[in-house]
């Protein structure tokens, strides 16, 4: 085969465009498809690379053409990283001297965490390490013990948090429609199941706040499990218990927040309350997601008061606790299990939410926040990110329950030598040794310093933006959430949003559409960064369009 000349850089756009049409020509007897236009037109501009240097032609690139464009890639990243402040993501990362020789090693953690298998290259282990870690740190019953139902079964996710809500609310949903378990103990029922049994028992509502992560209502139309609003507005049109809806014949889509889109980002636990004994009381079984670290303004449900609110509810209504009639061939056959599921997305606050309260008992810190973790009784799973409060170079996290709701695995296939009771097949092997690596790095008494100052550096921004916002006389509409490392303010310019990689959000604030950027204040923001943000939102034109300047 004819060695096919390699691209040089910086290569002019009619001779790149010549390059296309003697690739199609060239190729074809290798039964490939040509472009069927200028891939360097058809996609979004990234500053300082040219998408012609980085297209893959079938002879590859050079050593050089390589290391130039890993070089651009890295100037590129550099800066952003430097000025990274819109998401909860950590950038203070420090992971190479630990673990660059496994990066030419292929691990694959597939299967149950606790079983080895027979795929021999795996972290399990290390896994299992950092499992304990969390289950300590979430007041969780550990070790894992099969025989247990009441210790804790978890594993690394090898997504973000968004797997975790997809495995804890797929659980949930089964485990409410009365799927077999794995390791409940059975009991026997002469009687068997109950002939008035009506279908609504093994029929899960939805309930989640309107701060709630875009991935759990994904998920939830990914499963098909009915909301409260979707069931309300096919079923119950005209009868919804909140007044202010009912009135207009219709139901909310989420559970409101605390003050709507002006107030916290909370859930309104009265509101919640209401709406869940309206099916409560009509037989359906509950789902609910809180959020323990909103995406948006960083807030934190009180799981510990909503539960309590709730499981009078949950009692009066016979679905604090229910037999559960699960084999087809055995009408007899039943276990006893709750009729709610209350599932917790902490992708960014059960990261760090444990080490505040520490430094609050401690008395280092004046304010700690709800209690979230397996103290609660009534909380069935949780779900965290380790790209967010500690910060890996990939999304990655944790999912945990207790073995007593792990539901019976719907395959058990020979080949893997380990029970596929995790979402995923194939499983990110190193996403552990990453966990492992920082853990066995940061003590307690380090992250509890980290805690600190975090909440430091947000009272220095909050003040900042509050001052710059008193010296343009123009309301930025900063604000800030109880307890949150967020800081929100008027959306800049597109600039400044590009420069520090601001998350954007509207907003219907008192009949106006208020469009918000936000801050995060991670380990790697520093007094000095904000200041520097600060200095270029005071410059004339970084509130555009409308200049708010023009308005006073």
């Amino acid at each position: 085969m004819e060695t096919e000349r390699p691209i040089p850089f910086g290569l002019e756009r009619r001779a790149w465009q010549e390059t296309i049409s003697n690739w199609a020509a060239k190729d074809r007897h290798l039964l490939v498809s040509p472009p069927t236009k200028d891939p360097a037109q058809s996609y979004t501009q990234v500053p300082g690379i040219q998408a012609e240097n980085v297209q893959l032609p079938s002879s590859g690139l050079s050593a050089a053409q390589r290391t130039e464009t890993l070089r651009r890639m890295l100037e590129y990243l550099k800066p952003q990283q430097d000025c990274f402040l819109g998401y909860q993501v950590n950038q203070a990362l420090q992971y190479e001297d630990d673990l660059k020789s496994f990066m030419n090693v292929n691990i694959n953690n597939i299967g149950d965490p606790f079983v080895g298998g027979n795929m021999t290259n795996n972290t399990k282990v290390i896994e299992r390490a950092v499992l304990d870690y969390y289950a300590s740190l979430w007041n969780a019953k550990w070790p894992h013990d099969p025989k247990d139902p009441d210790s804790y079964w978890g594993y690394v996710l090898s997504m973000g948090c968004t797997e975790g809500v997809i495995y804890g609310l797929w659980s949930g949903r089964d485990y409410l429609a009365g799927r077999r378990l794995l390791a409940n103990p059975v009991f026997h029922d002469p009687v068997g199941k109950p002939a008035e049994e009506g279908a609504e028992a093994f029929h899960p509502v939805a309930f989640f706040s309107e701060d709630t992560h875009y991935s759990v209502l994904k998920t939830l139309n990914m499963l098909q499990i009915d909301t409260f609003y979707k069931l309300g507005m096919r079923n119950f049109r005209e009868s919804c218990p909140l007044h202010e809806y009912r009135s207009q014949g219709t139901w909310p889509a989420y559970v409101p927040s605390k003050g709507g889109d002006a107030g916290v980002g909370t859930i309104d636990i009265e509101a919640l309350a209401k709406l869940v004994e309206f099916f409560a009381s009509r037989g359906y079984p509950i789902l609910v997601n809180f959020n323990f670290g909103t995406t948006f303004k960083g807030a934190f449900d009180d799981v510990e008061a909503a539960g309590l609110a709730l499981m009078p509810i949950f009692t009066k209504y016979g679905l604090d606790k229910r037999k559960v009639f699960f084999d087809p061939e055995d009408p007899t056959a039943y276990d006893e299990r709750t009729g709610y599921w209350f599932f917790v997305d902490g992708a960014l606050g059960a990261g760090y939410m444990p080490f505040l309260e520490m430094a609050h008992a401690a008395g280092k810190a004046e304010f700690c926040g709800p209690r979230f973790d397996f103290r609660l009784p009534f909380v069935h799973a949780i779900a965290m990110s380790g790209h967010k409060w500690f910060g890996t170079p990939w999304p990655s996290g944790i999912y945990m329950t207790r073995t007593r709701y792990q539901l019976f695995p719907p395959d058990a296939p020979e080949y893997l030598g380990s029970p596929d009771t995790t979402f995923a097949g194939s499983r990110n092997g190193f996403s552990s040794l990453l966990f492992w690596s920082y853990l066995s790095q940061n003590a307690y008494d380090d992250q509890v310093r980290k805690v600190l100052s975090a909440g430091e550096v947000t009272n220095y921004a909050y003040e900042k933006l509050l001052n710059l916002q008193e010296e343009l006389s123009v309301d930025l509409w900063v604000t800030r959430s109880p307890l949150s490392f967020a800081v929100l303010f008027r959306k800049p310019s597109d600039e400044i949003t590009f420069r520090y990689s601001l998350s954007c959000q509207t907003y219907q604030i008192q009949g106006e559409s208020r469009t918000c950027a936000h801050i995060f204040m991670m380990e790697h923001v520093t007094p000095a960064l904000i200041d520097r943000l600060v200095d270029d939102l005071r410059e004339a034109d970084a509130f555009f369009p409308p200049d708010p300047r023009k308005n006073t």
